[in-house]
């Protein structure tokens, strides 16, 4: 006779360190947070509301940020300077994003984002940065990078897209910096700036920081692969492929917006 025992369950611990895995992966190959895979497969996976995936995402980001800055500087592809600047932007940044949130038109930002990122694909189909070019640093330089960052935080605060969609395709594109140096810096600005959202969050209860914990735990073991798959790729391989990546991301802005337009 057929057992009519449900299927045992996954527990939830596995299905966070399972979310890490594929995150950290993204994390060390693209420079970025790892937001965009924690936060839809905690609201998928584990029942999270939007609000505290969001918040235990931000805390799942610091330890993999701390991990894959450190396995690019092995590789001397952070610029140390760069990265303060751009973080003091941003949280500048993302105050105003907050700010200007209920006083803007939401669905014309999303829209607005959304064409920015397609000029940028093409963009990077276009332009193969080289691998021995570096991040020079003057006054005019610095001040540009302070205002990338506080593009990149006000969008933040607006969308909620993390910092790396941003810089990386900036520094590659505007600052003729390296893929990898890019990689990197954008990893590092990304550290002050989740610790001070993760202690508002945790202020506020918006962080289930045991769920957090093991999805860093599982983060941080692919979050060196994909920094090493970084550097052995090369750029004409590793730029497109990014490319691919904000193409993704744009259609999950796309589709938000829709969905609100429907609101």
């Amino acid at each position: 006779m057929p057992s009519d025992s449900p299927a045992p369950r996954v527990p939830a611990w596995l299905k966070y360190v399972f979310i890490g895995l594929l995150a950290g992966l993204l994390s060390g190959l693209f420079g970025v947070g790892g937001g965009t895979v924690i936060v839809p497969l905690l609201v998928l996976l584990c029942g999270f509301d939007q609000r505290r995936a969001a918040g235990t995402s931000l805390a799942a980001i610091v330890p993999t940020a701390i991990v894959g800055v450190v396995s690019y500087a092995l590789a001397g592809s952070v610029s140390w300077l760069a990265a303060p600047l751009l973080a003091v932007g941003a949280v500048g940044g993302a105050q105003l994003g907050t700010w200007l949130l209920p006083r803007l038109p939401l669905r014309v930002l999303q829209w607005g984002f959304v064409g920015f990122l397609l000029v940028v694909v093409v963009n990077l189909f276009l332009v193969i940065p080289s691998r021995d070019a570096d991040l020079v640093l003057d006054w005019g330089t610095g001040a540009a990078l302070l205002a990338v960052g506080v593009v990149t935080g006000v969008l933040a605060g607006l969308l909620g897209v993390g910092g790396g969609i941003v810089v990386v395709p900036a520094l590659i594109l505007l600052f003729d910096a390296s893929d990898l140096i890019a990689k990197g810096t954008s990893l590092q600005m990304m550290i002050p700036t989740a610790i001070s959202g993760t202690v508002g969050n945790v202020k506020r209860h918006n962080a289930d920081l045991p769920a957090a914990a093991w999805v860093a735990l599982g983060a941080c073991v692919t979050t060196v692969l994909g920094a090493h798959l970084a550097r052995i790729l090369d750029p004409q391989v590793a730029t497109p492929l990014f490319a691919v990546f904000v193409i993704v991301i744009a259609v999950q802005l796309a589709l938000k917006a829709l969905k609100t337009g429907r609101g």
